[in-house]
């Protein structure tokens, strides 16, 4: 899933997944919204247009200004349309999702920002918010092995650092958080310190409980998940209209995503991962084998989806 996530990512109750131009049905991870930290607003920068600075978006029109590209991003965003990480650049993704959200709301999919989105994105205000970190959130921290013979040692798989928790807590890119507050050593941050975020909802790790098999949801029973692993996208299509998309990774060269129709079967939050060299290169399991514990840094990320075979986990 994207972990993304989205962050976050709704899951299915069993029902079909259907890989490259096909799809998935699925149940959602219903999180409580638990305050913390403390989020503030902070002055948006002015909505200048700057001159074009190379082009690539669809069409070859001119690829907006940083500001511009941040809204936009934002907006997306917050309608589950996942531009990927927050990075205030044009990119692949982001052109991808722009075209999907145009297209589920019964727009020609042009990719390009018409006045009636421009407008949309003036509103989005403050574009910037302020973070203020505390000791809840510092527990999520922690020095992580980088072999998965070290990981295995752990009781759960922290965020690396600061940084990395309040980058995904934001959506957003580190080297974009850095840029946002250029000047400040953020490899040193503690309780009390406050960083400028981009102003989306957060994501809250910890209100993600381990939950071995989540119960079905019948009212996302005909819910299907489409993955396209040319386009490397993942979108949530519900009564034949797409409601949202994420860019995903699809499987590897050596062990490509299966093509064809697959339903869900099982959808576990925080889960133990079964990590297994032979099957990740062969697709069969082995005897030497590491059971790496649960963590926003776990290999398979914060939930994983079993379908209609064996899985990894």
């Amino acid at each position: 899933m994207p972990a993304t996530p989205e962050p976050s990512a709704p899951p299915a109750n069993p029902a079909p997944i259907r890989s490259s131009r096909k799809l998935v049905p699925a149940q959602s991870v219903a999180a409580a919204k638990t305050p913390v930290g403390t989020p503030s607003e902070s002055p948006s920068p002015p909505a200048t247009v700057a001159p074009p600075q190379r082009k690539a978006g669809p069409g070859g029109q001119p690829v907006p200004d940083q500001d511009t590209v941040s809204r936009l991003q934002i907006f997306l965003d917050e309608h589950s349309f996942g531009p990927g990480k927050i990075d205030g650049r044009w990119g692949e993704f982001l052109g991808k999702a722009l075209q999907r959200f145009q297209a589920a709301h019964g727009q020609q999919p042009s990719g390009q920002i018409d006045s009636a989105l421009q407008q949309e994105l003036q509103k989005i205000s403050p574009v910037y918010t302020t973070y203020t970190l505390t000791d809840g959130d510092l527990h999520w921290v922690g020095k992580v092995p980088s072999k998965p013979a070290g990981m295995a040692q752990l009781k759960r798989i922290l965020y690396r650092s600061a940084l990395d928790y309040v980058a995904e807590r934001y959506h957003a890119d580190p080297a974009f958080i850095r840029k946002l507050n250029s000047g400040r050593n953020l490899n040193d941050l503690k309780k009390g310190s406050t960083v400028q975020v981009p102003n989306v909802q957060p994501f809250q790790i910890e209100t993600i409980q381990p939950v071995p098999d989540l119960p079905p949801r019948p009212e996302f029973a005909q819910r299907i998940i489409r993955v396209d692993t040319r386009g490397r996208m993942l979108d949530l299509v519900d009564a034949n209209r797409v409601i949202a998309s994420f860019p995903i990774t699809p499987g590897s060269k050596s062990l490509p995503a299966p093509i064809g129709t697959w339903k869900v079967v099982k959808v576990t939050t925080m889960p133990i991962f079964r990590w297994d060299e032979a099957m990740l290169k062969h697709g069969r399991r082995s005897s030497d084998f590491y059971n790496i514990p649960p963590g926003p840094r776990n290999p398979v990320g914060i939930v994983w989806i079993r379908l209609g075979s064996s899985g990894l986990v």
